[in-house]
């Protein structure tokens, strides 16, 4: 079972991510407002940090007493939603990279 700690130190890792993140490329239609690569994906690990921290709050407030399992089992299933599918596109996003390193020159 989880501890505290290691939710609070997965949550940190997340914010590192997030803040190494915020100064990728630039994007020139980032200068006309619209979003850059970097802070599509700071606020993408920013969704995914804060899925995580509402299953945390509900756990807790089910374990006093205060909330429904219904609720639980809600949020724990969103976190996980969204952390697959920031692993999923993680891999593609390493897929392309690699392949673009496979082009001749």
């Amino acid at each position: 079972m989880p501890t505290p700690a290691a939710a609070a130190n997965a949550y940190a890792a997340l914010a590192r991510m997030g803040e190494q993140t915020a100064n990728l490329g630039r994007d020139p239609a980032a200068a006309d407002g619209g979003l850059s690569f970097g802070s599509m994906l700071n606020n993408v690990i920013d969704a995914v940090s804060q899925a995580g921290r509402q299953s945390d709050v509900q756990a807790q407030a089910v374990a006093t007493g205060k909330a429904n399992m219904i609720d639980v089992v809600t949020a724990v299933a969103e976190s996980e939603t969204a952390i697959q599918t920031l692993v999923s596109v993680r891999d593609k996003v390493i897929a392309a990279y690699e392949d673009i390193l496979k082009m001749p020159i």
